[in-house]
């Protein structure tokens, strides 16, 4: 199950990473803001890996941190399964992410991510598949829903 989970978050790290051109001064602080956005802890709340879903049962408890530009998945054990480096290409929409894995071994991914509230969806494609073009895992991609853990209260709402 760990290896499972292990390249689930991989792949959802790899596609954390947006791709892009170097761009101007610029789009560094729209990458630099765009990743600030998502910056906190979540929990995997489902997942899709080829098409077809992902049992609870090997994801449940793993959790993911977006912190600057590094992308960080733990087990329900609390031992990391993966790490990696992401930029986001804020300019397209939904937002491109490219992430270049540390661990479990260096590899690159490519695929969207949106934030919508405290959620975020990721598609990546897995090392040989072809970078998604929606919020559906086909053939060699990865897409996870996360949950952030501590949402920033509405300043309107009593909570």
């Amino acid at each position: 199950m760990r290896t499972f989970v292990s390249a689930l978050l991989f792949a959802a790290a790899t596609m954390v990473v947006l791709t892009g051109s170097p761009g101007t001064a610029d789009d560094k602080k729209d990458e630099k803001k765009a990743a600030a956005e998502l910056d906190g802890g979540y929990t995997i709340v489902s997942g899709q890996k080829d098409g077809k879903a992902i049992p609870e049962g090997e994801i449940k408890g793993s959790l993911v941190r977006f912190t600057g530009d590094k992308i960080v998945g733990t087990d329900k054990d609390k031992k990391e399964f993966f790490a990696a480096t992401y930029t986001i290409d804020k300019a397209k929409t939904p937002w491109a992410i490219k992430m270049t894995s540390h661990q479990p071994k260096e590899s690159t991914a490519n695929g969207l991510i949106k934030k919508e509230g405290d959620t975020i969806t990721i598609v990546y494609a897995l090392p040989g598949g072809e970078t998604p073009k929606e919020f559906k895992a086909g053939e060699k991609q990865h897409l996870f829903v996360l949950k952030n853990m501590n949402p920033v209260p509405n300043k309107f709402t009593k909570e």
